[in-house]
Parts: C-alpha cells; sequence; structure tokens
C-alpha cells in the first residue's frame, strides 16, 4: 500500500506526505443501519482518478457479515508513526463498528482495488477484556499495536476509554489506560509523543446518542464539554479543560500536523466553536476559543436557534489551513492558521444542509448570510442532508465530502437522505489565498446503490491522509 521508495509505512514527515501521489481511490464504509433495509453494511471502494472511465463511481462494495452494526471511521494496523521500520506494512484497514462494538480487519493490501476481510474481532471479547463500548477512532501506534478510543460501558453509561490491538495478530491486549483512569465521556484523540501527550474528546452516553439528539439529555449532562490531557507514557489521565457551553460535544481533535507542535484544535458540534488547545510555559496545557459559528434564528425547525454543527475538521499537512463542516447549516470553511491564535475565514461553500432556498426552515435572523443559500444541485441530484466528513488529498487542493452524520441522527434532522441516500462530493482548493469552489464533474451517489440507497460516512486514502497519519 506504500509505494513511496522509502523504509516503512507512510511518510517522513507531513511535508514529505503532501508531495506524494495524487489519490486514485478511496475507501469509505456504507451503513443501512436506521434505514430499514435490512442489510450489512459494507465498504465502498470509490474510483477518485479523473483519468479513469470509471471516475466517482462505486467500484467494489465489501458487505460485512452482520447487520447493524454501523460502521463508521477507520484506521490502519501501521502509518507513519513506524516510519522507517522495513518490517512494517500497511495492507489492513481497521474498521471498528460504533453500535455492535466489532471490530473488521480488512485486507487491502492483496488487491487494494477488491479489499476482503482478513479478521473479525468479536464484540464479547473486547467486552470482556476491556469493559468498554461504543468504537469510535483508530490510530496505529509506534510501538506496533493499535488503538481504538470507545464512548462507554456495556450498560450504555458513558466512559472514554482505550481498547489495545496487536497490530499482527489483531488480538486484543487489554486497555491503553491505566485501571480507574477512563474519561466520563470519549470520543477522537490524538497524540504527540514529543511532547509525552494525548489529547481526548467526548461525544455523550451511548444510551442518550443511540435514542436520537434531545436537548432535555444536554441538561442532565449526558453529552460531554471536556478534552482529556493524558501522559503518553504513564497512560493515565492529568488534567481535563471544561470547554463551558461554548465548547458542548467537542468531537474532533487536531494537532497541528509538525510533530514538534505543542499545540491544535477541536471543533465542538453543539456548540459550533473551535478551540485551540496548546501547552503552557508551565507544562500544564489551555484552551481557548478562536472560532465562533453564529446559530440562526429560524421558524419551521425543531428549536427556534439553529446551531451550525461542527462536526468535522481537519488540518493541511503544511499546517496553514484548517477545514471544518457545519452539517446543520450546511457549509464548509476554510481558514488559514498561520497565526494558530487568530484563524482567518478565507473560503466558504455551501454543500446542502437545512436552510437552503425553498426548504421548510426559514431563517428570521441571521448574523453572517443576507439570504439563505441556494439548493445545490449537482448531475441531477440535489444534495441531501449537509456538508459533514472531510478529507483532503495530500497536495490539499481537493476536499472530499459526505453528508451523512450518524444513522439515528440522519433519519432525525434529515429524513429525506434515508430513503434518497448520501453522496459524495470533491470540492476544488485555492491553496494560495484560500477559496473553496465545488467540482460539478465529480458526484457518487449513494442512493443508487445496489442494493439500496445507503449512507456513506468516512472517507480513507490507501496510503494514508491528513486524518490517519501521525508523526513521531
Amino acid at each position: 500500500m506504500d509505494k513511496h521508495g522509502s523504509c516503512g509505512p507512510g511518510y517522513k514527515t507531513p511535508l514529505d506526505a503532501m508531495k506524494g501521489p495524487r489519490e486514485q481511490i478511496v475507501y469509505l464504509p456504507c451503513i443501512y443501519r436506521s434505514t430499514g433495509i435490512k442489510k450489512p453494511d459494507y465498504l465502498a471502494t470509490v474510483d477518485v482518478n479523473p483519468k479513469s472511465p470509471t471516475y466517482s463511481q462505486v467500484i467494489h462494495r465489501l458487505p460485512m457479515p452482520n447487520l447493524n452494526d454501523e460502521l463508521h471511521h477507520s484506521g490502519w494496523n501501521t502509518c507513519s508513526s513506524c516510519y522507517g521500520d522495513c518490517t512494517k506494512i500497511r495492507n489492513r484497514l481497521i474498521l471498528p463498528s460504533l453500535h455492535s462494538s466489532r471490530v473488521y480487519v480488512v485486507d487491502v493490501g492483496t488487491a487494494p482495488r477488491a479489499p476482503r476481510i482478513h479478521k473479525v474481532v468479536e464484540p464479547e471479547e473486547i467486552f470482556q477484556k476491556t469493559g468498554l463500548v461504543g468504537l469510535h477512532t483508530s490510530h496505529c501506534l509506534g510501538s506496533g499495536d493499535v488503538m481504538i478510543s470507545t464512548l462507554g460501558d456495556p450498560e450504555g453509561n458513558g466512559k472514554g476509554g482505550f481498547v489495545l490491538l496487536d497490530a499482527e495478530t489483531f488480538e486484543v491486549k487489554g486497555n491503553w489506560e491505566v485501571e480507574g483512569q477512563a474519561a466520563p465521556y470519549g470520543y477522537d484523540f490524538w497524540y504527540q509523543p514529543r511532547h509525552n501527550v494525548m489529547i481526548s474528546s467526548e461525544w455523550g452516553a451511548p444510551k442518550a446518542i443511540n435514542r436520537g439528539f434531545k436537548i432535555e439529555d444536554v441538561a442532565a449532562g449526558l453529552y460531554g464539554r471536556h478534552i482529556h490531557i493524558w501522559d503518553w507514557t504513564k497512560h493515565t489521565r492529568i488534567q481535563s479543560i471544561d470547554l463551558g457551553e461554548d465548547g458542548l460535544i467537542p468531537l474532533e481533535v487536531r494537532f497541528l500536523h509538525n510533530p514538534d507542535a505543542d499545540q491544535g484544535f477541536v471543533g465542538c458540534a453543539l456548540g459550533s466553536s473551535v478551540f485551540r488547545f496548546y501547552k503552557k510555559q508551565d507544562g500544564t496545557w489551555a484552551a481557548d476559543k478562536v472560532i465562533q459559528v453564529p446559530s440562526k434564528k429560524v421558524e419551521g425547525w425543531a428549536l427556534p436557534d439553529m446551531p451550525g454543527l461542527i462536526t468535522d475538521i481537519l488540518i493541511s499537512l503544511d499546517d496553514r489551513f484548517l477545514y471544518f463542516s457545519n452539517w446543520l447549516h450546511g457549509d464548509i470553511r476554510q481558514y488559514d492558521i498561520t497565526d494558530p491564535r487568530c484563524p482567518q475565514l478565507v473560503g466558504q461553500v455551501f454543500l446542502g444542509g437545512s436552510i437552503q432556498k425553498g426548504g421548510t426552515v426559514t431563517v428570521t435572523k441571521d448574523e453572517e448570510l443576507s439570504e439563505q443559500p441556494e439548493q445545490v444541485v449537482v448531475k441531477g441530484r440535489k444534495i441531501p442532508g449537509g456538508a459533514q466528513m472531510i478529507q483532503l488529498s495530500l497536495d490539499g487542493k481537493r476536499l472530499y465530502v459526505t453528508t451523512s452524520l450518524y444513522s439515528i441522527w440522519d433519519k432525525q434532522f434529515y429524513p429525506d437522505m434515508i430513503k434518497e441516500g448520501s453522496v459524495m462530493m470533491q470540492v476544488d482548493v485555492d491553496t494560495e489565498k484560500g477559496g473553496l469552489k465545488l467540482n460539478k464533474n465529480f458526484l457518487v451517489d449513494f442512493g443508487k446503490e445496489p442494493g439500496g440507497a445507503v449512507l456513506a460516512h468516512e472517507i480513507r486514502y490507501p496510503g494514508g491522509d491528513s486524518t490517519s497519519e501521525i508523526w513521531i
């Protein structure tokens, strides 16, 4: 999978990665849970080579052997954290299941364009060895292990722990965290060994998430608002930072890619904000809000105030631009983070969302827009849902976007997407001055899948990308 003329997986540095080959195919999980179609989730392989006759088409589907897994995010058996180790080969995609807590290990090395299942780690083994459920983010470690963050315990309560898998055998080794150190809630994580630190975030209790979003569950404390600072070598939680009301539901954690960096960002979904976290002179960590997306006053929606709902963020490999999606408002934003303390908005594009003209929602007060955005149609298809998962090309010039968040919440906020399926789009990026423009020649319509309309989620490149690679 890694053929860059060097030893071991990935790239030596983030800037070397920017010079890597253009993406030819991508993998993304497709989810049938909550759609009414009783079929297993599957891994789709999509052709993204504009010179190919099958450009912007699904060229392979690998169905899982079980129903209702809710595939979500993916990771690798090894990545740039093991660069230089000639014994390591990136050939297995790790697919944790958010609902079933099963882990699928997929062989993408034998036939990259036609993946096959290598091993299944059953949830019972994970429960027995770790006491954790709700598997989310998977990262490969320099030690040769795979680490997966979790949302909770088998009773549906929040529990932010971490499952360790052996990256050769994929046996469950146990918990990464020291006993008794798990966070109240879990979601994403990113580690930075040169500062002996890992930072994790919080979604909410599985029992709350699984019944759909209810604002009263926020008031009841069933959703998170903290980021947690961990001692990377001791596996202990050394600090928790309360982000407050503006920081409700902090999701994706992104350190700057430079392994010497002592700062990064976290996107807060319900708070519709981005916080910068950083190391202080005394060695402790702090977080300051650096971006706030104003809510919009609306009629014809569940609440009178509609938050942007920042659900995914990422940073370009040169640490120059930060991107995020507002799933409810429907836009993707690009910020220049040359000064990380003061991000500057340089690009924005609307791709679906709840406030398009002609919809059921009327915006009565808007601090940013003078009128509601136009409906977005690509190749005759009205975009369902809103911009959600994003992935950036290595050179930073193309952004790929899907529109599904989580099947139960999709059904709640965008019921039409359940019937019509989600889509994958591509946005062209101006990497000099900033700017985003939808590529009208690219669309993958997951409403036309052979098994029926499906919900496509996170996008992963075979050779690693800006959200899978960590340099140590």
